[in-house]
Protein backbone atom coordinates (compact mmCIF):
# COMPACT_ATOMS: atom_id res chain seq x y z
CA UNK A 1 0.00 0.00 0.00
CA UNK A 2 1.65 3.59 -1.22
CA UNK A 3 2.50 6.37 1.33
CA UNK A 4 -0.14 8.47 0.45
CA UNK A 5 -2.53 5.83 0.95
CA UNK A 6 -1.74 5.36 4.42
CA UNK A 7 -0.73 9.25 5.74
CA UNK A 8 -4.75 9.56 4.39
CA UNK A 9 -5.86 6.81 6.73
CA UNK A 10 -3.73 7.98 9.21
CA UNK A 11 -4.67 11.81 9.07
CA UNK A 12 -8.87 10.90 9.19
CA UNK A 13 -8.30 8.34 11.92
CA UNK A 14 -6.72 10.95 14.04
CA UNK A 15 -9.51 13.55 13.15
CA UNK A 16 -11.90 10.77 13.69
CA UNK A 17 -10.22 9.81 17.36
CA UNK A 18 -10.05 13.72 18.63
CA UNK A 19 -13.44 14.43 17.62
CA UNK A 20 -14.80 11.26 19.82
CA UNK A 21 -12.81 11.66 23.16
CA UNK A 22 -9.67 10.25 21.40
CA UNK A 23 -11.00 6.92 19.96
CA UNK A 24 -11.63 6.51 16.19
CA UNK A 25 -13.93 4.60 14.40
CA UNK A 26 -13.00 2.09 11.71
CA UNK A 27 -16.13 2.44 9.92
CA UNK A 28 -16.22 6.38 10.01
CA UNK A 29 -12.44 6.44 8.64
CA UNK A 30 -13.30 4.13 6.04
CA UNK A 31 -16.11 5.57 4.79
CA UNK A 32 -13.81 9.32 4.84
CA UNK A 33 -11.04 7.50 2.22
CA UNK A 34 -13.46 5.50 0.30
CA UNK A 35 -15.69 8.66 -0.21
CA UNK A 36 -12.08 10.67 -1.45
CA UNK A 37 -11.28 7.90 -3.68
CA UNK A 38 -14.12 5.86 -4.82
CA UNK A 39 -12.06 3.76 -7.62
CA UNK A 40 -10.92 2.22 -4.37
CA UNK A 41 -13.48 0.19 -3.18
CA UNK A 42 -12.95 -2.81 -4.51
CA UNK A 43 -10.09 -3.21 -2.24
CA UNK A 44 -12.29 -2.32 0.29
CA UNK A 45 -10.74 -5.48 2.44
CA UNK A 46 -7.26 -4.98 2.38
CA UNK A 47 -7.88 -1.14 2.55
CA UNK A 48 -10.07 -1.53 5.89
CA UNK A 49 -7.33 -4.31 6.92
CA UNK A 50 -4.93 -1.23 6.95
CA UNK A 51 -6.95 0.88 8.73
CA UNK A 52 -7.84 -1.39 11.46
CA UNK A 53 -3.86 -1.12 11.88
CA UNK A 54 -3.69 2.56 11.81
CA UNK A 55 -6.89 2.91 14.20
CA UNK A 56 -5.04 0.69 16.75
CA UNK A 57 -2.03 2.54 16.79
CA UNK A 58 -3.95 6.00 17.25
CA UNK A 59 -6.23 5.07 20.01
CA UNK A 60 -3.30 3.90 21.66
CA UNK A 61 -2.33 7.56 21.74
CA UNK A 62 -3.33 10.68 24.27
CA UNK A 63 -5.37 12.92 23.15
CA UNK A 64 -2.46 15.67 23.25
CA UNK A 65 -0.44 13.35 21.08
CA UNK A 66 -2.99 12.77 18.33
CA UNK A 67 -3.65 16.56 18.27
CA UNK A 68 -0.17 17.21 17.97
CA UNK A 69 0.19 14.53 14.90
CA UNK A 70 -2.36 15.84 13.17
CA UNK A 71 -1.41 19.43 13.45
CA UNK A 72 1.93 18.11 11.61
CA UNK A 73 -0.03 16.10 8.91
CA UNK A 74 -3.23 17.97 8.16
CA UNK A 75 -3.73 21.37 10.39
CA UNK A 76 -6.89 21.92 8.26
CA UNK A 77 -8.28 18.65 9.50
CA UNK A 78 -7.60 20.41 13.42
CA UNK A 79 -9.05 23.64 12.57
CA UNK A 80 -12.63 21.83 11.21
CA UNK A 81 -12.94 19.65 14.40
CA UNK A 82 -12.30 22.79 16.23
CA UNK A 83 -15.80 24.39 14.69
CA UNK A 84 -18.61 23.19 17.09
CA UNK A 85 -21.60 22.81 15.38
CA UNK A 86 -23.55 21.81 18.72
CA UNK A 87 -22.28 24.99 19.94
CA UNK A 88 -23.23 27.67 16.99
CA UNK A 89 -26.48 25.44 16.23
CA UNK A 90 -28.65 28.92 17.58
CA UNK A 91 -26.34 31.24 16.36
CA UNK A 92 -28.45 32.88 13.89
CA UNK A 93 -31.29 33.50 16.12
CA UNK A 94 -29.25 36.65 17.58
CA UNK A 95 -30.29 35.76 21.18
CA UNK A 96 -29.06 38.41 23.66
CA UNK A 97 -27.03 37.91 26.69
CA UNK A 98 -29.51 37.94 29.16
CA UNK A 99 -32.97 37.95 27.12
CA UNK A 100 -35.76 35.93 28.28
CA UNK A 101 -35.62 32.57 26.45
CA UNK A 102 -38.90 30.37 26.60
CA UNK A 103 -39.64 27.68 24.29
CA UNK A 104 -42.09 24.73 23.97
CA UNK A 105 -42.70 21.55 22.52
CA UNK A 106 -46.41 20.72 22.05
CA UNK A 107 -47.10 16.97 21.02
CA UNK A 108 -50.33 15.47 19.82
CA UNK A 109 -51.21 12.55 21.96
CA UNK A 110 -52.51 10.47 19.25
CA UNK A 111 -49.81 8.41 18.38
CA UNK A 112 -45.97 7.43 19.25
CA UNK A 113 -43.20 9.94 18.77
CA UNK A 114 -40.55 9.49 15.96
CA UNK A 115 -36.65 10.66 15.63
CA UNK A 116 -38.15 13.87 13.73
CA UNK A 117 -40.09 14.41 17.21
CA UNK A 118 -37.18 13.74 18.74
CA UNK A 119 -35.31 16.29 17.00
CA UNK A 120 -37.82 19.38 17.54
CA UNK A 121 -38.36 18.54 21.28
CA UNK A 122 -34.13 18.18 21.83
CA UNK A 123 -33.35 21.22 19.78
CA UNK A 124 -36.23 23.77 21.87
CA UNK A 125 -35.37 22.23 25.22
CA UNK A 126 -31.47 22.59 24.15
CA UNK A 127 -32.50 25.90 23.21
CA UNK A 128 -34.14 26.97 26.56
CA UNK A 129 -31.36 25.40 28.45
CA UNK A 130 -28.27 26.99 26.54
CA UNK A 131 -30.16 30.11 27.30
CA UNK A 132 -31.02 29.61 31.22
CA UNK A 133 -34.51 29.95 29.38
CA UNK A 134 -37.82 28.00 30.51
CA UNK A 135 -39.38 25.00 28.25
CA UNK A 136 -42.48 23.38 28.86
CA UNK A 137 -44.17 20.06 26.97
CA UNK A 138 -47.57 21.33 26.80
CA UNK A 139 -50.28 18.25 25.42
CA UNK A 140 -52.03 19.27 22.81
CA UNK A 141 -54.88 17.49 22.82
CA UNK A 142 -57.84 19.70 22.12
CA UNK A 143 -59.02 17.29 19.17
CA UNK A 144 -60.94 14.51 20.56
CA UNK A 145 -61.54 12.50 17.49
CA UNK A 146 -57.74 12.21 17.19
CA UNK A 147 -56.61 11.86 21.05
CA UNK A 148 -56.21 8.85 23.12
CA UNK A 149 -55.60 8.54 26.72
CA UNK A 150 -52.57 5.98 25.97
CA UNK A 151 -50.74 8.25 24.52
CA UNK A 152 -50.40 10.79 27.10
CA UNK A 153 -47.94 8.47 29.37
CA UNK A 154 -46.52 7.04 25.81
CA UNK A 155 -45.29 10.63 24.96
CA UNK A 156 -43.89 11.32 28.11
CA UNK A 157 -42.00 7.95 28.64
CA UNK A 158 -39.93 8.41 25.21
CA UNK A 159 -39.29 11.93 26.11
CA UNK A 160 -37.76 11.43 29.78
CA UNK A 161 -35.82 8.96 28.04
CA UNK A 162 -34.18 11.07 25.94
CA UNK A 163 -33.52 12.94 28.68
CA UNK A 164 -35.69 15.91 28.57
CA UNK A 165 -37.01 17.64 31.91
CA UNK A 166 -39.64 20.20 31.00
CA UNK A 167 -39.63 22.94 33.72
CA UNK A 168 -43.26 22.12 33.57
CA UNK A 169 -45.78 19.90 31.64
CA UNK A 170 -49.27 21.55 30.80
CA UNK A 171 -52.28 20.16 28.78
CA UNK A 172 -54.77 22.48 26.38
CA UNK A 173 -57.99 20.61 27.67
CA UNK A 174 -56.90 22.62 31.06
CA UNK A 175 -57.41 26.15 29.61
CA UNK A 176 -60.75 25.45 27.91
CA UNK A 177 -62.57 28.27 29.63
CA UNK A 178 -59.37 30.59 28.94
CA UNK A 179 -59.69 29.65 24.97
CA UNK A 180 -63.26 30.41 24.99
CA UNK A 181 -62.71 34.04 26.53
CA UNK A 182 -59.73 34.90 23.77
CA UNK A 183 -62.82 33.66 21.31
CA UNK A 184 -65.26 35.88 22.06
CA UNK A 185 -62.87 38.91 22.67
CA UNK A 186 -61.94 38.22 18.88
CA UNK A 187 -66.03 37.87 18.10
CA UNK A 188 -66.26 41.14 19.88
CA UNK A 189 -63.30 42.85 18.47
CA UNK A 190 -64.99 42.11 14.96
CA UNK A 191 -62.00 39.83 14.51
CA UNK A 192 -63.86 36.17 14.22
CA UNK A 193 -67.54 35.32 13.16
CA UNK A 194 -70.26 32.36 13.67
CA UNK A 195 -70.89 30.50 10.23
CA UNK A 196 -73.94 27.92 9.19
CA UNK A 197 -72.64 27.07 5.98
CA UNK A 198 -72.36 23.45 4.69
CA UNK A 199 -68.73 22.27 5.33
CA UNK A 200 -68.41 22.18 0.66
CA UNK A 201 -69.38 25.68 0.28
CA UNK A 202 -67.16 26.58 3.17
CA UNK A 203 -64.24 24.43 1.14
CA UNK A 204 -65.29 25.93 -2.16
CA UNK A 205 -65.50 29.77 -0.80
CA UNK A 206 -62.02 29.37 0.74
CA UNK A 207 -60.70 27.51 -2.66
CA UNK A 208 -61.96 30.22 -4.97
CA UNK A 209 -61.36 33.43 -2.30
CA UNK A 210 -65.35 34.18 -1.96
CA UNK A 211 -66.24 35.51 0.98
CA UNK A 212 -68.58 34.33 3.35
CA UNK A 213 -72.36 36.69 3.88
CA UNK A 214 -72.00 35.91 7.51
CA UNK A 215 -68.71 37.91 7.50
CA UNK A 216 -70.88 40.85 7.84
CA UNK A 217 -72.86 40.28 11.01
CA UNK A 218 -72.88 42.48 13.62
CA UNK A 219 -70.52 41.21 16.67
CA UNK A 220 -73.75 41.46 19.01
CA UNK A 221 -75.43 38.70 16.88
CA UNK A 222 -71.90 36.76 16.31
CA UNK A 223 -72.00 36.83 19.92
CA UNK A 224 -75.46 35.68 20.30
CA UNK A 225 -74.67 32.59 17.64
CA UNK A 226 -71.71 31.84 19.78
CA UNK A 227 -73.28 31.04 22.55
CA UNK A 228 -75.74 29.69 21.01
CA UNK A 229 -72.95 27.13 19.66
CA UNK A 230 -72.17 25.78 22.92
CA UNK A 231 -75.92 23.43 22.70
CA UNK A 232 -76.52 23.14 18.80
CA UNK A 233 -75.96 20.13 17.14
CA UNK A 234 -72.67 19.40 15.82
CA UNK A 235 -71.97 20.33 12.32
CA UNK A 236 -74.70 23.53 12.45
CA UNK A 237 -72.28 26.27 13.41
CA UNK A 238 -68.17 26.99 13.07
CA UNK A 239 -66.48 30.02 14.66
CA UNK A 240 -64.41 31.25 11.60
CA UNK A 241 -61.56 33.69 11.63
CA UNK A 242 -61.62 37.20 9.79
CA UNK A 243 -58.63 36.73 7.83
CA UNK A 244 -57.89 37.75 4.04
CA UNK A 245 -59.78 35.77 1.71
CA UNK A 246 -57.99 36.59 -1.53
CA UNK A 247 -54.30 36.04 0.27
CA UNK A 248 -52.38 33.58 -1.57
CA UNK A 249 -51.33 31.65 1.55
CA UNK A 250 -54.58 29.76 1.64
CA UNK A 251 -54.58 29.48 5.88
CA UNK A 252 -55.37 32.86 6.25
CA UNK A 253 -58.98 32.30 4.24
CA UNK A 254 -61.06 32.67 7.16
CA UNK A 255 -60.08 29.55 8.77
CA UNK A 256 -62.37 27.55 10.86
CA UNK A 257 -60.99 28.60 14.65
CA UNK A 258 -63.98 26.15 16.84
CA UNK A 259 -66.10 23.45 16.01
CA UNK A 260 -68.51 21.25 17.55
CA UNK A 261 -67.30 17.81 18.81
CA UNK A 262 -69.63 15.02 20.28
CA UNK A 263 -66.40 12.62 20.95
CA UNK A 264 -65.97 12.15 24.46
CA UNK A 265 -62.43 13.45 25.34
CA UNK A 266 -59.93 10.96 27.37
CA UNK A 267 -59.41 13.53 30.08
CA UNK A 268 -62.43 15.93 29.82
CA UNK A 269 -65.25 13.57 28.99
CA UNK A 270 -68.36 15.22 27.92
CA UNK A 271 -67.83 18.56 29.95
CA UNK A 272 -66.74 20.35 26.45
CA UNK A 273 -68.22 19.96 23.18
CA UNK A 274 -66.71 23.68 21.30
CA UNK A 275 -63.41 22.62 20.60
CA UNK A 276 -60.41 25.34 18.89
CA UNK A 277 -58.90 23.77 16.06
CA UNK A 278 -54.98 23.80 15.76
CA UNK A 279 -53.85 26.96 14.70
CA UNK A 280 -55.86 29.09 17.35
CA UNK A 281 -54.75 26.85 20.13
CA UNK A 282 -51.42 26.65 19.62
CA UNK A 283 -51.53 30.63 19.23
CA UNK A 284 -53.31 31.20 22.01
CA UNK A 285 -51.51 28.77 24.55
CA UNK A 286 -48.03 30.05 22.91
CA UNK A 287 -49.56 33.69 24.33
CA UNK A 288 -50.53 32.32 27.40
CA UNK A 289 -47.58 30.61 28.03
CA UNK A 290 -45.09 33.81 27.37
CA UNK A 291 -43.48 31.58 24.83
CA UNK A 292 -40.90 33.92 23.14
CA UNK A 293 -38.76 31.30 20.60
CA UNK A 294 -40.21 28.27 18.71
CA UNK A 295 -38.31 25.71 16.18
CA UNK A 296 -40.15 23.12 14.49
CA UNK A 297 -39.97 21.74 11.12
CA UNK A 298 -41.10 23.21 7.76
CA UNK A 299 -44.38 21.67 7.00
CA UNK A 300 -45.81 24.24 9.62
CA UNK A 301 -44.15 27.34 7.79
CA UNK A 302 -47.95 28.06 5.51
CA UNK A 303 -49.22 28.27 8.90
CA UNK A 304 -46.76 31.06 11.01
CA UNK A 305 -48.88 33.71 9.66
CA UNK A 306 -51.71 32.53 11.17
CA UNK A 307 -51.02 31.90 13.89
CA UNK A 308 -49.17 35.72 14.23
CA UNK A 309 -52.06 37.63 13.33
CA UNK A 310 -54.34 35.52 15.78
CA UNK A 311 -51.84 36.29 18.10
CA UNK A 312 -51.72 40.33 17.42
CA UNK A 313 -55.63 39.94 17.34
CA UNK A 314 -55.44 38.15 20.81
CA UNK A 315 -53.26 41.01 22.51
CA UNK A 316 -50.14 39.11 22.49
CA UNK A 317 -46.73 39.52 21.56
CA UNK A 318 -45.71 37.44 18.33
CA UNK A 319 -43.73 34.33 19.26
CA UNK A 320 -40.76 34.27 17.02
CA UNK A 321 -40.57 31.05 15.01
CA UNK A 322 -38.02 29.34 12.81
CA UNK A 323 -38.95 26.22 10.45
CA UNK A 324 -36.28 23.72 9.74
CA UNK A 325 -36.19 21.14 7.26
CA UNK A 326 -38.20 17.67 7.82
CA UNK A 327 -36.31 15.02 9.36
CA UNK A 328 -36.27 11.66 8.36
CA UNK A 329 -34.74 9.09 7.22
CA UNK A 330 -34.41 7.64 3.83
CA UNK A 331 -37.04 4.92 3.41
CA UNK A 332 -38.17 4.84 6.47
CA UNK A 333 -42.52 5.39 6.90
CA UNK A 334 -43.11 7.83 9.41
CA UNK A 335 -46.81 8.84 8.85
CA UNK A 336 -48.68 7.73 12.59
CA UNK A 337 -51.89 7.15 9.92
CA UNK A 338 -49.76 4.63 8.01
CA UNK A 339 -47.47 2.49 10.55
CA UNK A 340 -51.38 2.43 12.80
CA UNK A 341 -52.35 0.82 9.32
CA UNK A 342 -49.23 -1.69 8.77
CA UNK A 343 -49.67 -2.51 12.68
CA UNK A 344 -53.24 -3.26 11.84
CA UNK A 345 -53.05 -5.51 9.07
CA UNK A 346 -49.80 -7.32 10.82
CA UNK A 347 -47.40 -5.92 8.46
CA UNK A 348 -45.18 -4.14 11.47
CA UNK A 349 -44.88 -6.14 14.76
CA UNK A 350 -46.03 -2.84 16.40
CA UNK A 351 -45.16 0.88 16.38
CA UNK A 352 -41.91 -0.82 17.81
CA UNK A 353 -41.02 -2.55 14.40
CA UNK A 354 -37.52 -2.19 14.40
CA UNK A 355 -37.57 -1.21 10.58
CA UNK A 356 -38.96 2.34 12.12
CA UNK A 357 -37.54 4.98 13.63
CA UNK A 358 -40.26 5.33 16.41
CA UNK A 359 -38.37 6.30 19.55
CA UNK A 360 -39.47 3.12 21.23
CA UNK A 361 -38.27 1.50 18.10
CA UNK A 362 -34.68 2.48 18.69
CA UNK A 363 -35.03 2.29 22.17
CA UNK A 364 -35.87 -1.61 21.79
CA UNK A 365 -32.78 -1.63 19.16
CA UNK A 366 -30.58 -0.52 21.35
CA UNK A 367 -30.25 2.65 20.21
CA UNK A 368 -28.71 5.21 22.95
CA UNK A 369 -30.59 8.58 23.90
CA UNK A 370 -27.04 10.71 24.07
CA UNK A 371 -26.43 8.74 20.40
CA UNK A 372 -29.74 10.41 18.99
CA UNK A 373 -29.30 13.86 20.87
CA UNK A 374 -25.63 14.27 19.01
CA UNK A 375 -27.13 12.68 15.37
CA UNK A 376 -30.11 15.62 15.51
CA UNK A 377 -28.07 18.25 16.34
CA UNK A 378 -25.13 17.76 13.88
CA UNK A 379 -28.01 17.82 11.51
CA UNK A 380 -28.34 21.79 12.64
CA UNK A 381 -31.17 23.56 11.97
CA UNK A 382 -31.28 23.86 7.58
CA UNK A 383 -33.93 24.23 5.89
CA UNK A 384 -32.75 22.66 2.81
CA UNK A 385 -33.93 18.97 2.70
CA UNK A 386 -31.20 16.49 3.13
CA UNK A 387 -31.31 12.80 2.32
CA UNK A 388 -30.16 10.96 6.04
CA UNK A 389 -29.64 7.17 5.74
CA UNK A 390 -29.99 4.58 8.82
CA UNK A 391 -25.52 4.93 8.63
CA UNK A 392 -25.62 8.69 9.63
CA UNK A 393 -27.28 7.18 12.52
CA UNK A 394 -25.59 4.50 13.30
CA UNK A 395 -21.95 6.10 13.34
CA UNK A 396 -23.02 8.24 16.34
CA UNK A 397 -24.45 5.03 18.42
CA UNK A 398 -21.37 2.80 17.25
CA UNK A 399 -19.05 5.23 18.30
CA UNK A 400 -20.71 4.90 21.70
CA UNK A 401 -21.77 1.55 22.19
CA UNK A 402 -17.74 0.29 21.00
CA UNK A 403 -16.57 1.92 24.79
CA UNK A 404 -19.57 0.65 26.79
CA UNK A 405 -20.66 -3.16 25.06
CA UNK A 406 -18.97 -5.80 26.57
CA UNK A 407 -17.70 -8.57 23.95
CA UNK A 408 -19.25 -12.15 23.13
CA UNK A 409 -19.12 -14.89 20.50
CA UNK A 410 -22.20 -16.06 18.91
CA UNK A 411 -21.85 -18.29 16.25
CA UNK A 412 -24.60 -18.17 13.55
CA UNK A 413 -26.03 -22.01 12.03
CA UNK A 414 -22.98 -23.74 13.67
CA UNK A 415 -21.39 -26.35 11.81
CA UNK A 416 -18.72 -28.41 13.90
CA UNK A 417 -14.99 -28.99 12.79
CA UNK A 418 -12.52 -31.03 14.26
CA UNK A 419 -8.72 -29.35 14.08
CA UNK A 420 -6.17 -32.83 14.14
CA UNK A 421 -3.54 -32.52 16.53
CA UNK A 422 -5.02 -29.63 18.50
CA UNK A 423 -3.86 -29.91 21.84
CA UNK A 424 -5.61 -29.43 24.87
CA UNK A 425 -5.44 -25.62 26.42
CA UNK A 426 -7.88 -22.82 27.91
CA UNK A 427 -8.14 -19.83 26.21
CA UNK A 428 -8.78 -16.49 28.07
CA UNK A 429 -10.52 -13.63 26.15
CA UNK A 430 -11.03 -10.30 27.05
CA UNK A 431 -14.82 -8.97 27.48
CA UNK A 432 -13.54 -5.54 26.11
CA UNK A 433 -10.22 -4.93 24.09
CA UNK A 434 -9.80 -1.64 25.42
CA UNK A 435 -10.60 -1.98 29.34
CA UNK A 436 -8.44 -5.00 31.00
CA UNK A 437 -10.19 -4.17 33.99
CA UNK A 438 -13.99 -5.25 32.55
CA UNK A 439 -12.52 -9.13 32.94
CA UNK A 440 -12.13 -11.83 31.07
CA UNK A 441 -14.23 -14.98 29.97
CA UNK A 442 -12.28 -18.43 29.53
CA UNK A 443 -12.36 -21.47 27.39
CA UNK A 444 -11.54 -24.84 27.58
CA UNK A 445 -10.72 -25.99 24.76
CA UNK A 446 -9.39 -29.35 22.92
CA UNK A 447 -9.77 -30.15 19.00
CA UNK A 448 -13.92 -30.03 18.58
CA UNK A 449 -14.80 -26.20 17.79
CA UNK A 450 -18.06 -24.24 15.94
CA UNK A 451 -17.85 -21.83 13.67
CA UNK A 452 -20.23 -19.98 11.11
CA UNK A 453 -21.93 -21.58 8.66
CA UNK A 454 -21.10 -18.64 6.28
CA UNK A 455 -17.35 -19.10 7.02
CA UNK A 456 -17.50 -22.80 6.93
CA UNK A 457 -18.31 -22.11 3.18
CA UNK A 458 -15.37 -19.75 2.52
CA UNK A 459 -12.54 -22.10 3.79
CA UNK A 460 -10.11 -22.83 1.14
CA UNK A 461 -7.70 -25.84 0.52
CA UNK A 462 -4.06 -24.08 2.04
CA UNK A 463 -5.17 -21.08 3.42
CA UNK A 464 -4.26 -20.35 6.93
CA UNK A 465 -7.22 -19.67 9.08
CA UNK A 466 -7.21 -18.98 13.23
CA UNK A 467 -9.61 -19.28 15.48
CA UNK A 468 -9.61 -15.86 17.38
CA UNK A 469 -7.18 -15.96 20.25
CA UNK A 470 -7.09 -19.29 20.14
CA UNK A 471 -5.09 -21.09 17.31
CA UNK A 472 -4.03 -20.97 13.94
CA UNK A 473 -5.32 -24.27 11.25
CA UNK A 474 -5.50 -25.28 7.86
CA UNK A 475 -7.98 -27.07 5.45
CA UNK A 476 -6.34 -29.60 3.72
CA UNK A 477 -9.03 -31.73 1.37
CA UNK A 478 -11.85 -32.29 3.70
CA UNK A 479 -9.91 -32.19 7.09
CA UNK A 480 -8.58 -29.37 9.23
CA UNK A 481 -4.96 -29.25 10.78
CA UNK A 482 -3.40 -27.46 13.73
CA UNK A 483 -1.26 -25.01 12.54
CA UNK A 484 0.30 -23.20 15.45
CA UNK A 485 -0.86 -21.03 18.56
CA UNK A 486 1.02 -18.05 17.34
CA UNK A 487 -0.62 -14.71 16.49
CA UNK A 488 2.86 -13.44 14.81
CA UNK A 489 3.00 -16.52 12.59
CA UNK A 490 -0.66 -16.02 11.20
CA UNK A 491 -0.06 -12.27 10.48
CA UNK A 492 2.61 -12.87 8.04
CA UNK A 493 0.45 -15.17 5.81
CA UNK A 494 -2.68 -15.92 7.63
CA UNK A 495 -6.43 -15.13 5.60
CA UNK A 496 -8.54 -14.73 7.90
CA UNK A 497 -9.62 -14.51 11.91
CA UNK A 498 -12.52 -16.06 12.52
CA UNK A 499 -14.89 -16.34 16.12
CA UNK A 500 -16.03 -19.76 17.07
CA UNK A 501 -17.55 -21.58 20.12
CA UNK A 502 -15.69 -24.43 21.46
CA UNK A 503 -18.04 -27.88 21.30
CA UNK A 504 -19.46 -28.23 25.16
CA UNK A 505 -22.71 -28.64 26.76
CA UNK A 506 -23.35 -25.15 28.39
CA UNK A 507 -23.85 -23.48 24.95
CA UNK A 508 -27.20 -21.22 24.72
CA UNK A 509 -29.10 -21.05 22.33
CA UNK A 510 -29.77 -17.61 20.81
CA UNK A 511 -31.85 -15.99 18.08
CA UNK A 512 -31.54 -12.08 16.75
CA UNK A 513 -34.41 -10.42 15.23
CA UNK A 514 -33.30 -8.31 12.41
CA UNK A 515 -34.36 -4.97 10.63
CA UNK A 516 -35.96 -6.90 8.36
CA UNK A 517 -37.41 -9.29 10.49
CA UNK A 518 -35.26 -11.91 9.80
CA UNK A 519 -34.55 -14.53 12.82
CA UNK A 520 -30.62 -15.29 13.09
CA UNK A 521 -30.42 -18.61 15.05
CA UNK A 522 -26.87 -19.87 16.14
CA UNK A 523 -25.36 -20.75 19.86
CA UNK A 524 -24.50 -18.16 22.22
CA UNK A 525 -21.17 -18.40 24.86
CA UNK A 526 -21.90 -19.43 28.35
CA UNK A 527 -21.19 -16.30 29.65
CA UNK A 528 -23.89 -14.56 28.05
CA UNK A 529 -26.70 -16.36 29.94
CA UNK A 530 -25.82 -13.72 32.93
CA UNK A 531 -26.41 -10.69 30.59
CA UNK A 532 -30.01 -8.92 31.78
CA UNK A 533 -32.87 -8.19 29.73
CA UNK A 534 -31.93 -4.44 28.17
CA UNK A 535 -28.02 -5.22 28.25
CA UNK A 536 -26.71 -4.38 24.59
CA UNK A 537 -23.27 -6.09 23.69
CA UNK A 538 -21.31 -6.86 20.64
CA UNK A 539 -21.02 -10.17 19.28
CA UNK A 540 -17.93 -10.33 17.61
CA UNK A 541 -17.94 -10.40 14.27
CA UNK A 542 -21.49 -10.12 13.80
CA UNK A 543 -23.10 -6.70 15.37
CA UNK A 544 -24.09 -5.14 18.31
CA UNK A 545 -27.71 -6.67 19.62
CA UNK A 546 -29.71 -6.06 22.85
CA UNK A 547 -31.20 -8.85 25.03
CA UNK A 548 -34.72 -8.38 24.24
CA UNK A 549 -35.83 -11.46 26.40
CA UNK A 550 -34.90 -15.27 27.89
CA UNK A 551 -37.55 -18.03 27.19
CA UNK A 552 -36.89 -21.33 27.80
CA UNK A 553 -33.46 -21.18 28.51
CA UNK A 554 -33.18 -19.46 24.92
CA UNK A 555 -31.65 -16.16 24.70
CA UNK A 556 -33.57 -13.41 22.12
CA UNK A 557 -31.95 -10.36 21.30
CA UNK A 558 -32.74 -7.30 18.51
CA UNK A 559 -29.95 -6.51 16.50
CA UNK A 560 -29.39 -2.89 17.34
CA UNK A 561 -26.54 -2.72 13.69
CA UNK A 562 -23.13 -3.92 13.00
Amino acid sequence: MDEKLKGMILKYALQNALKYSGKANIGAVLGKVLAENPELKEKARDIGKETAKVIKEVNSLSQEKQGKKLQELAPELLEKKAESKEKDIFEFLNIREGQKVVTAFPPEPSKYPHIGHAKAIIVNYELAKRYNGTFYLRFEDTNPEMVEADFYDINLENYVWLGIKPDKIEYASDYMEELYRYAEKLINDNHAYVCSCPQETIKENRKNGTECEHRYILPEKNFEKWQEMFKARAGKYVLRLKGHMQSPNSTLRDPIIFRIVDKPHPMKKRKYRLWPAYDFESAIMDGIEGITHRLRSKEFELRNELQRLIQTMAGFRETKIYEFARFNLEGVESSGRIIREKVQKKQLIGWDDPSLTTLVALRRRGFLPEAIREFVLTTGLTKTEAVLTWDDLIVHNRRMLDAKCNRYFFVENPKEIKIENAKEQVCELKLHPDFADRGTRKFKTKDGFYVAEKDFREFKDGKLYRLMDCLNFTKKKNNFVFDSLEYEKYKKSGDKIIHWLPVQKDLIKAEILMPNKEVKKGLAEPMAKNLKIGEIVQFTRFGFCKLDDKKNDKLMFWYTHG
